[in-house]
């Protein structure tokens, strides 16, 4: 079975998390596939290290949250929100490398 994450996720966004970092949700349509995801650790820290061609270490935290079937990534911003070469001040337009993800779940 193929899954890919826009066809089970009802939310894919990005945000700023203060000017120095970025956060990454997703929110998943089904408790299922949020505990299929969260039960194979198929969003982990090497995976979006990988995406957005930083260091694992560059990642701060990935967080399966039960409450909302979400999970939350935080990476270090490459730019400072609003320095000189900064080209979303909001961080809301980083969440594209997660919309093309998808696994082969047998």
């Amino acid at each position: 079975m193929k899954v890919a994450l826009i066809d089970v996720a009802r939310v894919i966004r990005s945000k700023n998390s203060g000017p120095f970092e970025l956060t990454l949700d997703i929110m998943f349509k089904e408790k299922e596939m949020y505990e299929l995801f969260k039960a194979r650790n198929l969003i982990n820290r090497e995976l979006i290290a990988t995406l957005y061609g930083v260091t694992p270490e560059e990642i701060l935290s990935v967080v399966y949250f039960e409450p909302a079937q979400a999970i939350k990534a935080t990476l270090k911003r490459l730019i400072p929100s609003g320095a000189p070469g900064d080209r979303d001040i909001y961080g809301a337009q980083q969440h594209g490398p997660l919309l093309d993800l998808e696994w082969e779940l047998t």
